[in-house]
């Protein structure tokens, strides 16, 4: 089976590193992932070939295109992607055609995913399905019911398949999607994406670190677009606690913080031995699997990696829109984590918030984390009707 898997990340790279794990899940069959955001640094899956459209990320209000091209005019970039997404879509004539978030949300983008929807409905690229790949919660709109028409418009029409990467024992799609209903193609749950830690290198982290008996702390913002206030406030409460918890603390300030702010941090560091900033790792998991707590922002990956290490986490949401903190205050329901709120980042609520978090232990939630698995085997099963379809049409 081949797939064409296209993914555009805009802020964060959250959507980035759960298509990854979808790919990987594919390990046997053949993925193109098309990526057209800001260069992220990971180990490609032996199955996948990465294909970089010329780069596209959208200002702070997601209103407006920025080219990544120094000098670039956005208009020209646009022409430019079509054409080689087109060119991409033609030579490698994909069974399945995958799409994620559009059009639940990237709807800026249509225009490129329109016209190759389009073409793959008419035939153009072969025999080719087409399916969404959504997370568990979506962005809310001021104006709901013309959002719902927009994606029926635009979903009804070119795609064969939703796939939802959630556990609806926790959120359901028709908790933030009212049109549930109308949706035409058939909707499957997958499942939370989430990556599991290896035990192996746990261990060589462990031995690594040589932390003994000392719990560590992971401090984290994901991409780190945002979150500056929240190492700020970490770091300024580390010390503090301290002097009568001691422990070591890991703090990722994200591949995408500005310099200053990174260098700042580091300097600040400088003074407490206990502390080490780094920008990023690809051993990120094992980190987690390590620490004894989490305080980072609540990002889908994230929130996941805690999930499959069992960390107790402070969680601070971001509050642009209700997905990070709708999920987060599900887990807390739960127990397992605890959410806090700009009000807590000075040193005289945070130190406290996290000596009970190293005290505290995730509570188990028994939610489905296997995903990726169960993505690649609903398109495994996609793929094997249409062939069956084929077979049944040849007698």
């Amino acid at each position: 089976m081949r797939i064409v898997f296209y993914c555009q990340h805009v802020l964060g790279v959250g959507h980035m590193f759960r298509s990854l794990e979808i790919v990987k899940a594919l390990k046997d069959h053949e993925i193109i992932l098309v990526t057209g955001g800001a260069e992220v640094d990971f180990e490609p899956p032996a199955n996948m070939t990465r294909i970089q459209l010329p780069g596209l990320m959208m200002d702070a209000k997601f209103t407006r295109f920025i080219p990544l091209e120094e000098g670039a005019e956005v208009d020209e970039v646009l022409i430019r992607r079509l054409k080689l997404f087109k060119e991409i879509m033609a030579e490698y004539q994909p069974d399945i055609f995958m799409v994620e978030l559009f059009p639940f949300g990237r709807k800026k983008f249509r225009f490129e995913l329109l016209p190759i929807l389009k073409k793959v409905r008419k035939g153009e690229y072969g025999k080719c399905r087409a399916v969404c790949s959504v997370r568990d919660i979506l962005v809310e709109k001021k104006d709901m019911q013309r959002q719902v028409e927009r994606v029926h418009g635009y979903l009804n029409p070119n795609f064969d398949h939703v796939l939802v990467h959630s556990d609806p024992n926790l959120v359901r799609l028709d908790e933030t999607f009212p049109g549930v209903e109308g949706i035409v193609p058939e909707v499957h749950y997958t499942g939370y994406v989430a990556r599991k830690p290896d035990p192996a290198g746990t261990a060589a982290l462990a031995a690594e670190l040589n932390l003994g008996d000392t719990p560590l702390v992971v401090a984290s913002v994901g991409g780190g677009h945002i979150g500056r206030d929240l190492l700020r406030g970490v770091m300024a409460a580390s010390p503090v606690l301290n002097e009568t918890h001691p422990h070591r603390m890991m703090v990722f300030a994200g591949p995408y913080a500005e310099e200053d702010e990174f260098l700042r941090l580091q300097a600040e560091a400088e003074a407490h031995p206990h502390i080490t900033v780094k920008r990023f790792t690809k051993r990120f998991l094992a980190y987690l699997d390590l620490a004894a707590l989490s305080v980072s922002l609540g990002g889908y990956n994230t929130t996941m990696n805690l999930l499959a290490t069992n960390t107790f986490g402070l969680m601070y949401p971001f509050l642009q829109n209700r997905e990070q903190n709708m999920r987060a205050r599900r887990i807390e329901e739960k127990g397992g984590l605890k959410v806090i709120t700009e009000e807590d980042l000075g040193p005289e609520r945070l130190v406290p918030l996290m000596r009970e978090g190293l005290d505290r232990k995730a509570a188990p939630l028994h939610l489905d984390l296997d995903g990726a698995e169960n993505s690649a085997r609903i398109l495994e099963k996609v793929y094997l009707n249409m062939q069956t379809g084929d077979m049944q049409a040849g007698d």
